[in-house]
């Protein structure tokens, strides 16, 4: 978050914050404004009892009176606006007049001229205080000003009105100013330090939602993953976000290497994969291994449930890309890996026939060409003999039929001791490991004899091999070209033997 859009919030939250403390103010002033109803009817005792003989009990109604229509007219205010300057300046208003007129009526309650203004400082606006406090001088000395000629009369000490006006003013402005100073240094101080908590909850109320959203993205990935755990590298826990009471574990880096799920999934791991499910979920090296990275990830087999894939994603990190947080999952992605091994052998095979394909045909080559050659290696090609004559004169579904059925006869020939691909229209290869690849040859040649077809009665298939027991000193290019050029001699003394000319 910028620092102006921060700014721009404490600003909203600051002014919310005034609006709200202005209405609860309101609503305490009120509740003092029916209090002070009865001030009128405390006079009115003290007056019974002899305490005030210059007070008549008129004016105590009167104050009573008064009072409980400021106090109505207040009530109704705040009502429809509760949270109004307007609102708070009028019952202020109506207890500095009430000040005004207890003096007035001289009334001997000590009520200090600077009661209001002080009341007026927990609103916490620089406006209302310099308005009621100007206020306040204003009626305190007026009302100073026209009490002077009745209190001077019980005072010895001064020889005409102006001298006690000027001195009792005196000291009542000397008290304004620093009351007046003081009461503005409280509300800047106030708010200031108002300002610095809405700040500070501000920050906090950010993280909180970002933890919020946080938890809320952990508790959908809960949904789409088997198992979800918030490791933290800083105070070094886990905890499941799968459990509703979200308990952190402690982690002892100095002895534990898995966490306590990995503890529980290594028992279904396939034994073979274990020591890489071991190695890829050891605690210990977790941060290193993810430095600089959003994810790690890695495949095993669970014996019951099959595929899962085990993952760790970047939380937080230190700005030299360490991990702090972590989040581990795991999820079974078995339908995944059965649709992968579906489309690799949709690529990899060919269509009509089921065999292996040119493309799978080159990858195992490749290889063969990295890894060393076994000793009982058999390159065979082989050709369907005849096929464009079928295709000429029965047409291609006949010479499909040809193709299909030498597919079948290679795969039942060579079994599970090699791999049959179609690399072209009646060519096929087949790598072997076979001790004896004459004896492969001859079960070609007695299945192709016996095959009978709907459009085609027989079928024949010339056949070339070169083993590398044979000829140690080729690689697996020049092993691929004698099966070749073996297979092309065959086909030579095939259509000599027929006495066909060749293509025709």
């Amino acid at each position: 978050m910028s620092e102006m859009s921060t700014d721009s919030i404490v600003t909203n939250e600051y002014q919310e914050f005034i609006r709200q403390n202005r209405t609860w103010i309101n609503k305490r002033l009120n509740r003092a404004l029916w209090f002070v109803i009865f001030t009128g009817p405390a006079i009115a005792l003290g007056v019974k009892g002899g305490m005030y003989k210059d007070i008549s009990y008129s004016t105590c109604a009167i104050i009573s009176g008064v009072l409980i229509l400021i106090a109505l007219i207040h009530f109704l205010i705040l009502k429809l606006k509760k949270d109004s300057l307007v609102t708070s300046i009028l019952a202020l208003t109506a207890l500095e007049g009430l000040i005004a007129f207890m003096a007035f009526s001289h009334v001997e309650i000590h009520l200090t001229w600077f009661f209001v203004p002080i009341l007026s400082i927990l609103l916490c606006e620089t406006q209302i205080f310099i308005f009621v406090s100007i206020g306040n001088a204003i009626v305190m000395t007026i009302t100073t000003w026209f009490v002077t000629a009745y209190e001077v009369q019980f005072r010895n000490n001064f020889v005409s009105h102006g001298e006690y006006f000027t001195n009792v003013i005196g000291g009542y402005l000397i008290e304004t100013v620093i009351m007046f100073i003081a009461g503005l240094l409280i509300i800047k101080v106030a708010t200031a330090r108002f300002r610095q908590l809405i700040s500070q909850n501000s920050v906090i109320k950010q993280k909180e939602k970002e933890t919020e959203e946080k938890m809320t993205l952990l508790n959908s990935m809960a949904e789409i993953y088997d198992n979800v755990n918030l490791i933290d590298f800083v105070d070094n826990t886990e905890m499941s976000i799968r459990d509703p009471e979200h308990v952190k574990h402690g982690i002892d880096m100095t002895q534990q290497t898995h966490t306590i799920i990995n503890q529980k999934l290594k028992e279904r791991v396939m034994p073979d994969q274990l020591d890489s499910f071991l190695n890829f979920t050891n605690i210990k090296t977790v941060r290193s291994r993810l430095s600089h990275k959003k994810i790690i990830s890695a495949d095993f087999i669970d014996v019951v449930d099959g595929w899962i894939r085990a993952q760790y994603i970047t939380v937080d990190a230190t700005i030299d890309g360490i991990p702090n947080v972590v989040i581990y999952t795991t999820r079974n992605v078995d339908e995944e890996k059965k649709r992968e091994e579906r489309l690799i052998r949709v690529a990899m095979t060919d269509e009509l026939t089921r065999l292996f394909n040119r493309r799978c045909y080159e990858e195992d080559l490749m290889q063969h060409r990295i890894n060393p050659l076994d000793d009982d290696l058999v390159f065979y090609s082989i050709d369907v003999n005849g096929l464009k004559k079928v295709n000429d004169s029965k047409g291609h579904a006949a010479g499909d039929e040809l193709i299909k059925g030498a597919a079948d006869c290679l795969l039942l020939s060579i079994g599970n001791r090699g791999k049959v691909y179609r690399t072209g229209g009646d060519e096929f290869i087949a790598i072997v490991h076979t001790t004896d690849p004459k004896s492969i040859v001859e079960e070609i040649d007695r299945k192709s004899s016996e095959w009978s077809g709907v459009y085609t009665e027989e079928m024949s298939m010339s056949i070339g091999y070169a083993s590398h027991a044979e000829n140690e000193n080729l690689n697996v290019d020049e092993l691929e070209r004698r099966s070749d050029a073996e297979m092309y001699a065959a086909k030579e003394r095939y259509y000599k033997e027929k006495g066909i000319e060749r293509r025709k």
